[in-house]
């Protein structure tokens, strides 16, 4: 169901469970879930990665801030990268799309801007190994 999606992004503790992507582990260090409220997550990278963090070897930290939020069908949001790297510094726009569809819940990721540092490759497997884990948290 939608709900159960959307619930599940605006828990901060269920958020650092199934947003990190595989190989990954989440802190919500700031998590104010309203039109206009700011948010911050530190993302930690297994030992054993072959590519370093945006903000230091094993970490990427972003600050955000919800720009839109509709209950049970969008959530829109802005992400920054903290990083000295230029190549992660551009703001990201990412919206959520919750459709119930009859298997349940169709969620579209939408990314605008998304840092040219960062693969495409590498942020397509990213956002569907986040997937799998909202799948798995919400059945």
């Amino acid at each position: 169901m939608p709900r159960s999606i959307y619930q599940a992004y605006l828990n901060p503790k269920a958020l650092a469970s199934w947003l990190p992507p595989k190989g990954m582990s989440g802190h919500i260090d700031v998590f104010d879930p309203r039109e206009g409220g700011t948010y911050s997550m530190t993302l930690t990278y297994e030992r054993n990665q072959s590519t370093p963090g945006k903000t230091s070897d094993h970490t990427d930290v972003t600050q955000g801030k919800f720009l839109r939020l509709d209950p049970d069908k969008k959530i829109v949001l802005s992400i920054i990268f903290e990083s000295e790297d230029p190549a992660f510094a551009s703001e990201m726009i990412q919206t959520w799309y919750l459709e119930a569809v009859p298997e349940g819940t169709k969620v579209t990721i939408v990314c605008e801007n998304v840092p040219e540092g960062i693969r495409k490759e590498d942020h397509d497997a990213g956002l569907m190994s986040t997937l799998e884990n909202l799948a798995a948290y919400t059945e």
